[in-house]
């Protein structure tokens, strides 16, 4: 995660209750309740004295009050829903003669029109205005997971762990799928370490790719290397790297498993949570490691705030942000929640996406030099939530120096 010029030290939570479904970031300028607010308050009133010298020298686009959240359903036109996998549109992503935009959300959905999980063939596009629209349409068996992910090239990697029925009974193995960027299938990959991808994180290093994915059915944490070419990408070896985790079929969920998967370069660290053990873990070493580490370090365990961790990302503050599904240690007061917490595991702040339980799952952030926008979906709704947060206000423009 680059943080560019988000201040970490002052950027104390990501997530703010001041809006309607609860998330605001406290940035460089911001500071609900806090010192910032007073000393800008302080300032006002010395502008206010002084004439307008301070307001003359911002810009009318430098808004203080974030945008209000913006909700799109997540349902095409076959009526899939349960939407699960959320990713960006990067500004570096190839989009060709297709569809994509840079800044375009992508959304998975898991279920078809019959709501059986593990059936859902599509990823929706949602621009920065406007219904969502169809990016893929693949054909039966497909269940696309939360293992969603663009790589720079021009390609959509996604999950594939489907069911024949809805249950975990009839869950198989599944594949990867990589989508080119006019929405074509191109490549399915099918090996003995893609064993129910359920959440993915993708790490682009333009020639080359390394997708760390969580499988449902076995309870690991596996690392696949490739090579990026025009024509696709290449597998080069691929190693499980983690194991150990509570995995097992569920009526409701479908599975709880390890979901949940953040990479951390600069420290070399995966964070993996683990929806059974109620808990986050991170596994040393990642990118390269041939071993088998276990779950890896316990980073954060909260029964409190946590209830059945899931999905993950990470703020431009560098907090990570892990969905709950509800389904364990489920708490009626605190639905489908979104906790934020560092990364030495302390408890920042959560928001509510849902006012009923099991609504949260997955989640992603987009930072550039101005803003911030945070997307998660809301199962429950078959929709897709979206901030935007204006980062554009200096402090030392603010403060008149």
């Amino acid at each position: 995660m680059v943080l560019g010029r988000w201040n970490v030290g002052v950027c104390e939570s990501f997530l703010d209750n001041r809006t309607n479904a609860g998330a605001m970031c406290r940035s460089r300028w911001s500071g609900w309740g806090g010192g910032l607010v007073k000393a800008g308050l302080a300032v006002a009133l010395m502008a206010g004295a002084a004439g307008t010298a301070v307001a003359e020298s911002l810009d009318a686009d430098d808004a203080f009050l974030p945008s209000p959240v913006r909700s799109v359903s997540t349902v095409p036109t076959n009526g899939d829903v349960n939407p699960y996998g959320v990713a960006f549109v990067p500004d570096s992503f190839n989009t060709g003669a297709g569809p994509l935009k840079h800044g375009d959300i992508l959304v998975s959905n898991f279920n078809n029109a019959k709501n059986l999980q593990g059936t859902g063939t599509t990823i929706v596009r949602i621009s920065s205005s406007g219904p969502a629209t169809t990016f893929f349409a693949g054909k039966a068996p497909l269940g696309l997971s939360t293992a969603l992910g663009t790589l720079r090239a021009g390609f959509v990697v996604v999950g594939n762990s489907p069911t024949a029925d809805g249950t975990s009974a009839t869950a198989t193995a599944g594949s990867l799928l990589v989508i080119n960027n006019r929405g074509k299938l191109i490549q399915t990959f099918k090996n003995a370490w893609i064993q129910g991808p359920w959440d993915m994180a993708l790490v682009d290093g333009g020639d080359w790719a390394k997708a760390f994915i969580t499988n449902d059915l076995t309870g690991t944490v596996s690392r696949l290397d490739f090579k990026v070419s025009a024509g696709g990408l290449t597998l080069v070896s691929a190693k499980t790297i983690a194991s150990g985790y509570v995995h097992r079929g569920d009526p409701v969920t479908l599975f709880v498993s390890p979901t949940g998967l953040v990479y951390n370069s600069r420290l070399d660290v995966l964070y993996v949570a683990s929806t059974g053990d109620n808990a986050v873990f991170a596994v040393r070493h990642a990118a390269e490691r041939t071993d088998d580490g276990g779950k890896g370090n316990l980073v954060y365990e909260d029964d409190v705030h946590l209830h059945g961790a899931l999905a993950m990302a990470q703020a431009p503050n560098g907090h990570l942000l892990v969905a709950n599904n509800d389904g364990i240690n489920p708490d009626a007061k605190q639905p489908s929640e979104i906790v934020e917490f560092t990364l030495e595991g302390q408890f920042v702040k959560q928001l509510s996406v849902d006012p009923a339980q099991g609504g949260a799952f997955g989640l992603a952030v987009r930072t550039t030099q101005d803003t911030a926008v945070f997307a998660a979906v809301d199962d429950n709704t078959a929709t897709l939530l979206i901030w935007t947060l204006n980062e554009d206000l200096d402090t030392e423009r603010g403060s008149g120096r």
